[in-house]
């Protein structure tokens, strides 16, 4: 979605900067699920969680194994955002660095942030919008949203950027951000008693699964709306209003949610959610390109 937006609304396209961007997000990624399942399984308090539903103790991988597949991963991907920032500006290298820093310690550490009630806030934000935006950045030319720059005597330095586009750019990505975050609240809601026993107190056991509940319909609606709004503000082409059909086997996906918030059986309708919101903007923001 990023780079389609890239090349739609800024004209920008950077083969190279693409190729090399997604395979360290992708790369990153596995990453931090990894850290995730290994720091899950270091804390857990339920032998049968570690044994039963964890991957390490379900497969028998050696924690050694889990360690060094961390760390290589982790390698990779910083040499291949380091190359992006040789390739493009030094801001990319602090842009990158912080989404780093949250999905390392997203799980990892003595109070990891997925254990907190700002879980949903933070994976949301940081895929939803993070990505979206570094997607756009490595493609327009340089300074077109953001500019750093270091004064060649002194301390000082100064950071100039375009907030409207900022703004724009932040609209466009809510329902990525929304849809992401509710994957992370859908894990909660279904993880409610297992987390618990497990000395994880996320935002379902503050808000109660009522409350949890509704605010995972509300995101769904609200990704809506940000679309609708930008056809209305002409960033986005009319066309993309074709995604309001994907609203109906939305509802029905919320309404068996709704009902029951069980792991094996509806944990997935969040994720079928993502990908028919997000899938159908992706195809209709191609589509728009031809106009």
């Amino acid at each position: 979605m990023g780079t389609l937006f890239a090349v739609y609304y800024f004209r920008d396209f950077n083969l190279g900067n693409t190729i090399l961007f997604f395979a360290a997000m992708l790369i990153f990624d596995m990453t931090t699920t990894a850290i995730n399942n290994f720091m899950d399984f270091q804390k857990a308090k339920d032998e049968g969680y570690k044994d039963q539903v964890n991957v390490i103790g379900q497969e028998k991988i050696p924690e050694k194994l889990v360690a060094f597949l961390i760390i290589f991963m982790l390698v990779v991907a910083s040499l291949l955002g380091l190359l992006l920032v040789y390739r493009t500006d030094i801001l990319l290298f602090f842009i990158g660095g912080i989404c780093f820093f949250i999905g390392i310690f997203y799980t990892f550490g003595p109070v990891p942030i997925s254990r907190m009630p700002v879980g949903e806030l933070f994976s949301g934000v940081t895929m939803g919008f993070g990505i979206f935006f570094i997607a756009i950045y490595v493609n327009v030319m340089s300074g077109t949203l953001m500019n750093l720059t270091f004064a060649q005597h002194g301390y000082q330095f100064a950071l100039v950027g375009n907030y409207l586009d900022l703004l724009i750019i932040l609209l466009v990505s809510i329902p990525a951000i929304f849809t992401i975050a509710n994957i992370m609240l859908a894990n909660n809601l279904c993880d409610l008693d297992e987390d618990i026993v497990n000395h994880r107190y996320t935002l379902v056991f503050y808000i109660g699964r009522k409350m949890g509940v509704l605010l995972f319909n509300t995101l769904i609606y609200a990704s809506y709306f940000a679309i609708i709004l930008a056809v209305v503000l002409r960033i986005y082409h009319p066309i993309m209003l074709l995604t309001l059909l994907t609203v109906i086997p939305v509802r029905k996906n919320l309404a068996t949610f709704n009902q029951k918030q069980v792991k094996s059986e509806t944990f997935v309708l969040s994720i079928k959610n993502l990908v028919l919101i997000n899938g159908a903007s992706v195809i209709l923001l191609a589509i728009s390109l031809v106009f």
